[in-house]
């Protein structure tokens, strides 16, 4: 048995959206393993979830994987639920006291058949026997089936991408960390709520990590904590989650992973940066959320008569899953081939959609039936796999579409705001390349962005630079920031962040020259595409390494570099921890983890992909703490600001 678990361990890394997927299945069968091609009905139950657990669930099942587990109705604990008292409940929520408060009443109140109660993360001793209590109270003790704790908690969104919380975020967040006035026991607060959800997280992926990490930051205190958690945990033989079956069949029982813990601090440019490819570019202008994108379609005012009401915007909403292959081949392209590769889809959709008119028109089948199609013989054979191919066809439609929307309002917003100028001109910045126009021309021109694309603009130069702008400059900087209507939180904030930094270390480079325009998007315009690009540059993308990718190169290969030598190393493994710098491993390894204490985005995502895929055979993970956008980031920049 383990000879063929290595062997296909070896041959696909189970990627952990596979291992929490089904992780989760488990679960909603009442934590036994789920068998694929079992006959029989499932057993119908209900899930209770809170918003915790939603989360987690809702980037992984879809409602009709749901239900084809078996699952009725799902609820939200906290909401008002009717008994169903022939029914088991599955519950999958955090320990907290009111969720167990809530519990406790259900049971009393009998309102289901038994119940799985399952926590996201370990419950304490003292709330386990709250709920035993309550249901000796309420003696529903033997309807209790089972007790779970699940360390689910944290929420995966890529095979390769996760990210700790979504509900209480703030509490983890950027700003939250950086505070000035944070005491000592809030920041402890902060570190375990982290050191949890990593903990979850390498229970789920079945591995102990060798822990690597930058001195005196935030993501120091994590390694520290998780190092003392894993250990622990090891060291309790008979309780330990990281022996026996979940090992040997990881996708590491050759070598262990690294995890590389980065501070946020160490690149604040990247999160601020405009973007070119598209996943990072709809995180950035539009409301994506979980791998779901909500639209605003603005059902047009022009023909309505002078002073009529503009018609409601309706809101659709689109999930973006691993399923959607045109998603999977081409979030990370640059935006132009993206238009595109849309325009090709939908040409080749119309071309076999012909195809299928063409062949019931030739057989006057117009308005038959399907019945009478599949009697007639040899000239059919033909038609019969055009018409089996039409769901299939649907399918495509129906993501052509979809792409074709968001495409559009991403394109929108590239025309309004003149992304392409400011993705272009930051990247001059970052790679210290000679800039071919001032940078308070684009601050002061009232037709390229919002104030706040012209507020990240200038933060990134002002990281950048490795030369402070004088105090004259700034002032006239400042002028023409304000004049745009820019809010100048978020630049006081910057400037002590520098100071503070400048004395601990030198600012963090971004690569060599990165964009060479290739004209205007020739192919696009001239083939009536319904993507009107004109005006907009066709940049293209050459890969260089952002600061978190360059780190994690270094302690992935094992290269010296000033940058990464001092970095700490933890084996939790090791009986005696010992603190030193000195990795005793010294090859390279396959797997990586990089977790961003501090918050991550899209783009350096995209950046560690294109990263590994030179690479062969090696993985990478990427999470952090929190993933925001620029503008929320903005808003955090501007709180930290203010004080």
């Amino acid at each position: 048995m383990a000879s063929a678990a290595a062997a296909t361990a070896a041959a696909a890394a189970a990627s952990i959206r596979e291992r929490q997927t089904v992780a989760l299945k488990r679960m909603l069968n009442f934590n036994v393993p789920h068998i694929k091609n079992s006959t029989g009905e499932p057993v119908w139950k209900v899930l209770i979830y809170d918003r915790f657990g939603q989360d987690i669930i809702s980037p992984l099942l879809s409602v009709k994987e749901l239900r084809d587990m078996g699952i009725t109705l799902h609820l939200l604990l906290h909401s008002d639920r009717d008994p169903i008292p022939d029914v088991p409940a599955v519950y999958f929520v955090m320990p907290t006291e009111e969720n167990i408060d809530r519990m406790c009443q259900d049971l009393r109140n009998q309102l289901y058949e038994s119940y799985y109660l399952n926590f996201i993360s370990a419950i304490s001793r003292s709330k386990l026997e709250d709920i035993a209590n309550a249901a000796l109270a309420a003696s529903a003790v033997t309807q209790v089936a089972k007790v779970f704790d699940q360390y689910l908690n944290f929420i995966t969104l890529e095979d390769d991408m996760f990210v700790l919380c979504n509900q209480n975020k703030e509490l983890v967040s950027y700003r939250a960390i950086n505070r000035p006035d944070i005491t000592d026991t809030e920041m402890e607060t902060v570190m375990d709520t982290i050191v949890d959800s990593l903990f979850c997280f390498f229970v789920t992926l079945g591995a102990v990590p060798i822990i690597r990490c930058s001195r005196g930051t935030a993501a120091e205190m994590v390694a520290v904590k998780l190092d003392k958690k894993l250990r622990e945990n090891l060291r309790d033989a008979r309780n330990s989650l990281f022996t026996g079956d979940t090992l040997g069949a990881g996708q590491f029982s050759f070598q262990r992973p690294l995890l590389v813990l980065v501070d946020r601090n160490i690149d604040l440019a990247t999160p601020l940066h405009h973007t070119w490819t598209y996943q990072a570019l709809v995180h950035d202008v539009l409301d994506f959320h979980l791998n779901r994108v909500n639209l605003e379609e603005s059902s047009g005012v022009e023909n309505s008569p002078a002073g009529a009401r503009p018609k409601r915007k309706n809101k659709k909403s689109y999930d973006l899953t691993p399923v959607d292959k045109f998603w999977q081949k081409h979030k990370g392209s640059p935006f132009p081939e993206v238009a595109e590769s849309v325009q090709q889809e939908l040409e080749s959709y119309r071309a076999q959609e012909d195809e299928v008119k063409r062949l019931k028109s030739i057989m006057g089948l117009e308005g038959e039936d399907e019945g009478a199609i599949s009697m007639l013989s040899d000239n059919t054979a033909k038609l019969t796999s055009a018409v089996s191919s039409l769901p299939e066809l649907l399918e495509k439609k129906r993501l052509i579409d979809l792409h074709t929307n968001v495409a559009t309002a991403v394109l929108e917003h590239i025309k309004a705001r003149k992304l392409d100028v400011y993705f272009e001109y930051e990247e001059k910045i970052m790679s210290k390349t000679t800039l071919d126009k001032s940078l308070l021309d684009i601050i002061s021109d009232p037709d390229a962005g919002t104030p706040e694309d012209k507020m990240r603009l200038f933060l990134i130069y002002y990281i950048s630079t490795q030369q402070a702008p004088s105090e004259a400059d700034l002032e006239q900087y400042k002028k023409a920031l304000t004049d745009a209507g820019c809010n100048l939180n978020p630049l006081q904030y910057i400037k002590q962040w520098k100071a503070f930094t400048k004395m601990a270390s030198a600012p963090a480079s971004y690569g060599s020259t990165t964009t060479k325009p290739m004209g205007l998007l020739s192919r696009v315009m001239n083939t009536g595409s319904q993507f009107v690009m004109e005006g907009v540059k066709n940049l293209v993308l050459k890969q260089q390494n952002l600061p978190v990718t360059r780190i994690l190169d270094n302690l992935m290969e094992m290269k010296s570099n000033p940058e990464t030598d001092d970095y700490r190393y933890f084996d939790p493994k090791m009986l005696r921890g010992n603190d030193s710098s000195v990795p005793r491993n010294k090859n390279p390894f396959q797997e990586a983890i990089v977790f961003v204490v501090g918050g991550g985005n899209y783009i350096e995502y995209q950046n560690l992909v294109d990263y590994i895929k030179g690479k062969q055979g090696k993985h990478i993970l990427y999470g952090c703490s929190e993933l925001f956008n620029a503008t929320q980031f903005i808003k955090q920049l501007s709180q930290l600001g203010q004080k």
